[in-house]
């Protein structure tokens, strides 16, 4: 376990930063250059463990990538080139990893085995071994097939009409990459909008997926084509740099080339609502993708009721968002969010738990968080603990802009997850 100490000193965050590249996109980036035939090269890949772990999994299928520190190359060899693997694939802490690969694995002609660390066989995976069993796929996990490890035998499956329970871009994810694999049209519908990078990269690397609504159809099989693919910066990360300006007076802040997809960025339309000073420019597109440079100013907030169809497009920044409410004038509610319980920790009792313990007005409910907030109210500081999850971790470090007194954040190796260089990047806008 590490310690990191995170000082507010008052200081405005000011300047320009690029953040890492976006962690959705580089996983599917190195799955689809795999599974695509001919070269892909990939700029902007994100080092985080995460997303290293699906690299060392696709070069234990038998995958040549060549890693040049600036530049992934992925020697890809369609379906086909994909082999058994010698030994249990290890994905980690990505839940990520192990869901994409449950589908794109069940059609493969070979067994395979997935597991990872203690966080990833907490985690549920009936959700994605449910859909894939009624294509016809054989995949066994513990405990009733709902916790990993997952063994999978792959053989041919066919195409189904299915609704998930719950938007889920993993579960959509794992579901298309089988169908791209399966003779007939698979038809997908979600309650709601999740993200949609994999549809955006199906259709960058020529393949052909139809989307209306909530409602997805591919036909199946299908070849995929080698491509460059350019990842912007990771909006999950720029998040905390987001947060850290709307809470410190006086910043001012140009985040670069950040990726900006509508299903990514609910906290920004959330925020705006908020009174937040948040502006795109230089708007342009990289492989499907959108992209803009993001320009954050200091200002007064109001709070807020978050919920409904918002919360997929912000899951993952609920936490910081629960921060940034601590600034704001009233009482934000957080709700129908009860996904925050299933991911790395239970996001709403740690985010609850550790800012209450530096001084925040803040309670827990079934499916979200109530916060009080106190614009101009410092924290009080003191320990806590990310508990093991990177966003937690990275919330908690930024909570120390509003605090007169140092936080530390025990097991902030965490954030190296899909930060590694956090903590140097926060210190460098400290003017």
């Amino acid at each position: 376990m590490t310690e990191s100490t995170f000082f507010g000193e008052g200081k405005p965050i000011a300047g320009e930063i690029a953040v890492p590249g976006d962690k959705s996109i580089s996983h599917r980036a190195v799955i689809f250059g795999s599974i695509a035939s001919g070269t892909t090269t990939i700029d902007g890949f994100l080092r985080g463990n995460d997303c290293l772990s699906t690299l060392a999994c696709m070069r234990a299928l038998g995958v040549g990538i060549d890693d040049s520190g600036d530049r992934i190359t992925v020697h890809g060899h369609g379906f086909d080139g994909l082999k058994e693997p010698s030994s249990v694939l290890d994905v980690g802490n990505s839940g990520t990893t192990i869901r994409l690969l449950s589908g794109l694995l069940s059609a493969r002609p070979f067994y395979t085995v997935l597991a990872g660390d203690a966080s990833i066989h907490k985690r549920p995976m009936g959700r994605v071994i449910d859909p894939l069993t009624m294509m016809g796929g054989k995949l066994w996990a513990r405990r009733g097939n709902r916790f990993a490890p997952i063994s999978i035998k792959g053989r041919p499956l066919h195409a189904i009409r299915y609704t998930l329970p719950v938007a889920s871009a993993q579960v959509k994810s794992a579901l298309l990459l089988a169908g791209l694999q399966t003779e007939g049209v698979t038809v997908l519908t979600e309650p709601g909008p999740s993200r949609d990078h994999t549809e955006r990269m199906i259709q960058a690397f020529g393949g052909d997926i139809r989307t209306e609504g909530f409602m997805h159809r591919i036909a199946g099989p299908q070849t995929l084509a080698g491509i460059h693919v350019r990842v912007p910066g990771d909006f999950s990360s720029a998040a905390f740099f987001i947060a850290a300006a709307l809470l410190t007076p006086g910043s001012h802040l140009v985040l670069r080339s950040v990726g900006v997809n509508p299903t990514r960025i609910g906290m920004v339309d959330i925020l705006r609502k908020m009174g937040g000073n948040i502006h795109f420019s230089n708007e342009r597109d990289w492989n499907g993708e959108p992209v803009a440079d993001i320009e954050v100013e200091y200002g007064t907030l109001r709070a807020a009721e978050i919920g409904g169809p918002a919360i997929p497009r912000l899951i993952d920044e609920l936490p910081v968002m629960a921060l940034i409410a601590t600034e704001a004038e009233g009482t934000t509610v957080i709700k129908d969010a009860a996904e925050l319980k299933v991911k790395e920790t239970n996001r709403i009792q740690t985010t609850v738990e550790q800012l209450r313990k530096i001084g925040a007005d803040i309670e827990e409910t079934d499916d979200g968080m109530i916060v009080r907030g106190h614009p101009g109210r410092r924290f009080t500081g003191g320990t806590v603990d990310s508990a093991g999850d990177h966003r937690i971790g990275m919330m908690l470090a930024i909570a120390a802009q509003k605090s007169d007194n140092p936080v530390s954040v025990c097991n902030a190796e965490a954030m190296a997850v899909s930060f590694p260089s956090f903590r140097d990047r926060l210190a460098a806008l400290k003017k």
